[in-house]
């Protein structure tokens, strides 16, 4: 793997722990969850032979912190993190971007405010759940899961949210299991610390957020939604899907499920940098 050129950037409230590699047009990976920059520590280095790409930590998660740690997450505060990104590194011209699940939010919210700096967004299973004709349903979910955490603690919580996440998903046929890359495993503990952070204080805010569809709509022709073959039927799936539909657009499939980019890195790297080249 090549080491990255790492940087720092100072945004509104928060300082950036930001990664680039290679040589080219840029290309942003927006990380979900707590995976952070090292998320795409498997992907980076082939992709950086065609695209500047460019990882960060979003704010409050492993190396980029806060100036107050008990600060409201905001959806438009993250993707204006991105936005500042994609300025330092791209100032002239329009940038590629990928977004996984909750960094997939921030990303719409990104095309959506600031057409002009994306070229082409893929959004892999953004869990924008107030789209859905049983949001709520779902909002009851995130509330419960927050109870769960506040009287239980972060794993209880945790099992409320993943069973929650799987709710509609056929148990009667059993999944291989998945062995995680050395990579993956080796980013277990960091991504434990920041699990509490991610229940409290983004799950809840990222997943009441209301995309505008309307202009989703408009930009239609720069948004690949994506999902994972083997997501069909559950929570993040859903969005993805229902959103492709009322655009008309193709709902493009990536290997693995919502967790693909961990598990099956090599097959996703090269779909995703098909996907960008089409």
């Amino acid at each position: 793997m090549t080491d990255p050129t790492i940087g720092s950037l100072r945004v509104n409230g928060a300082t950036l722990h930001y990664e680039v590699r290679g040589r080219g047009p840029l290309l942003l990976l927006i990380p979900g969850g707590t995976g952070g920059a090292a998320s795409f520590d498997s992907i980076a280095d082939d992709l950086a032979a065609e695209y500047t790409v460019a990882t960060y930590d979003p704010r409050g998660l492993s190396r980029s912190t806060l100036d107050d740690p008990a600060a409201e997450q905001r959806v438009a505060e993250h993707a204006d993190d991105a936005l500042r990104i994609l300025e330092l590194l791209s100032p002239d011209e329009p940038a590629r971007v990928f977004g996984a699940s909750s960094g997939a939010i921030a990303a719409l919210h990104l095309l959506t405010t600031q057409p002009q700096r994306l070229e082409r967004l893929v959004a892999h299973e953004p869990p924008v759940v107030e789209v859905l004709p049983d949001a709520a349903e779902h909002r009851a979910l995130i509330a419960h899961v927050q109870e769960t955490f506040h009287t239980q603690g972060l794993m209880p919580a945790m099992a409320v949210f993943a069973a929650g996440l799987k709710k509609d998903v056929d148990t009667t046929e059993p999944k291989a299991e998945i062995k995680l890359p050395p990579q993956a495993a080796a980013r277990a503990e960091q991504t434990m610390a920041d699990l509490p952070y991610f229940v409290e204080r983004i799950v809840p805010s990222f997943m009441a957020y209301v995309p505008d569809i309307h202009r989703l709509e408009a930009l239609s022709d720069r948004l690949i939604l994506a999902c994972g073959q083997d997501s069909r039927g559950e929570l993040p799936y859903r969005p993805a899907a229902f959103l492709a539909e009322r655009l008309g657009t193709e709902l493009r499939h990536f290997p693995g499920g919502h967790t693909g980019l961990t598990t099956h890195p090599a097959e996703f790297g090269e779909l995703l940098r098909k996907t960008f080249r089409a």
